[in-house]
């Protein structure tokens, strides 16, 4: 099947680079944990004529007319999503996940009231309230962290919330490896009146699929994006469980209004229809195969790099993700390990890890996981190997350590990437992932 011909024809330099990229996609492993292969049926949503209409409102509610059948296709998003999720209320319209959780902010709170969240560097997420966000400018945020051994310290958020009295409660991350606590938090959240909101972005298929514990019964508002587990195009859905409901009955007029008018425009129409068909996928039995397999394939690859020798944040996973430390091999190690391991076709991001000792520009982790390389079907074996070359290409580049002194590390960044470009151990490898790669196969039959 040859798709873009119409792009080949009008712009014939952007239908090259997205040509090359379809080639980097399907000759590398793609471990980047918030990354995942959408199908073609729901590629095929958000690339439809849908991107032509505007529709600001909601269904039966437009500023617009002609919205006919825009009107049934996100009722149907907002069907699926209420029945996967198990919640009254649904809403398709978010962008993306960071505007959605600016939306729950001012839905529930006010400029200067008190809100927490996991640190930054600890594993949560830019929006829950860090210091260079709106969010931690705007709000007064109050973080917990985690413990020593990786795990959330449930008890100093417990402190700080009796002593802090906040309006809102995060529980949610972005790099974070273990079960979400989230009846622990819901306790946290109901003894100081406050509003528990559960962001499951990475984790929503996992939930879908029974490998992790729902929030529905514990949180008042859920949100997530839709491109992680969930397989879907790149937007996000808040929703309002009934204990949300029970607490206040207008929550979810007041995320409905937050998010239009108060926050945007006309929502993305070919983007919610391609959430109704992610949604649709979701609901199958082989989807929650599929979600069995991620979380079992991250276990097997955490064991492999264990038995390599390397040092894993919390010593293994519970969901879909892994964050290796590389604090014993050197300093600011995680831009080295992700360039290296990108020049042999293995595309991870760095990331911070707990108490981070170097800097968050130059951090000492990497962040990888097995969605993408699930959804291509690979299992325990293949994730032996691909913890071997990981292993591997780190082997090749420990005598590197990011320079103390600020104005050496950018010539000595320059000088890494051209030394390990031309490392024959590294592209003996990218051959091998090459070879790998071809034998689970990706978009099969599709050119540009």
């Amino acid at each position: 099947m040859r798709i873009l011909k119409n792009l080949g024809k009008t712009d014939r330099e952007i239908h090259d680079m997205i040509k090359k990229e379809l080639k980097r996609q399907r000759e590398s492993l793609e471990l980047i944990p918030s990354e995942n292969f959408a199908s073609m049926a729901v590629m095929e949503a958000v690339g439809s004529v849908l991107t032509n209409k505007y529709s600001e409102g909601y269904p039966g509610r437009r500023y617009y007319g002609g919205n006919e059948f825009v009107d049934k296709i996100e009722s149907i998003a907002i069907e699926r999503a209420k029945a996967l999720f198990g919640v009254p209320y649904a809403n398709v319209q978010p962008y993306s996940g960071s505007p959605a959780n600016f939306a729950i902010y001012a839905a529930t709170c006010k400029p200067g009231d008190v809100v927490m969240g996991m640190n930054l560097t600890d594993g949560g997420h830019l929006t829950h309230g860090w210091k260079t966000s709106v969010t931690g400018q705007y709000f007064k945020s109050v973080p917990y962290h985690v413990k020593s051994d990786g795990y959330i310290d449930i008890d100093e958020a417990r402190k700080l919330a009796s002593e802090n009295k906040p309006r809102l409660i995060w529980i949610g991350a972005t790099a974070y490896t273990r079960a979400l606590p989230f009846k622990e938090f819901a306790e946290i959240a109901d003894a100081e009146g406050a509003y528990l909101a559960a962001d499951i972005s990475h984790v929503s298929g996992l939930v879908i699929a029974g490998v992790h514990e729902s929030p529905a019964k514990y949180a008042d508002i859920i949100m997530t994006t839709t491109h992680k587990t969930l397989r879907g195009p790149r937007g996000a859905i808040i929703m309002v469980t009934d204990k949300g409901l029970q607490k206040d009955p207008e929550l979810a007029s007041k995320i409905e209004k937050t998010v239009f008018p108060g926050l945007q425009g006309g929502p993305h129409d070919h983007t919610t229809a391609g959430i109704a068909v992610a949604l649709l996928e979701a609901s199958t039995p082989e989807f929650k195969t599929y979600g069995r397999q991620i979380v079992t394939n991250a276990k097997a690859l955490a064991e492999e790099l264990k038995a390599r020798g390397l040092k894993l944040v919390t010593n293994g996973t519970d969901n879909h993700m892994i964050l290796v430390d590389l604090t014993p091999i050197g300093k600011g190690m995680g831009l080295f390990v992700q360039e290296a391991l990108d020049k042999a076709g293995i595309t991870v991001n760095k990331n911070t890890i707990p108490n981070e000792p170097f800097s968050p520009f130059y951090p000492s982790g990497i962040r990888l996981g097995t969605p993408a390389v699930t959804t291509r079907g690979m299992k325990e074996q293949e994730m032996k190997v691909i913890g071997g070359y990981i292993a591997d290409v780190i082997e090749e580049i420990k005598s590197y350590s990011m320079p103390e002194e600020k104005e050496e590390r950018q010539e000595y960044i320059a000088k890494f990437k051209k030394e390990i470009g031309k490392n024959r151990k590294i592209k003996e490898i990218k051959k091998n992932v090459v070879d790998l790669c071809k034998r689970f196969p990706l978009y099969e039959g599709v050119k540009i």
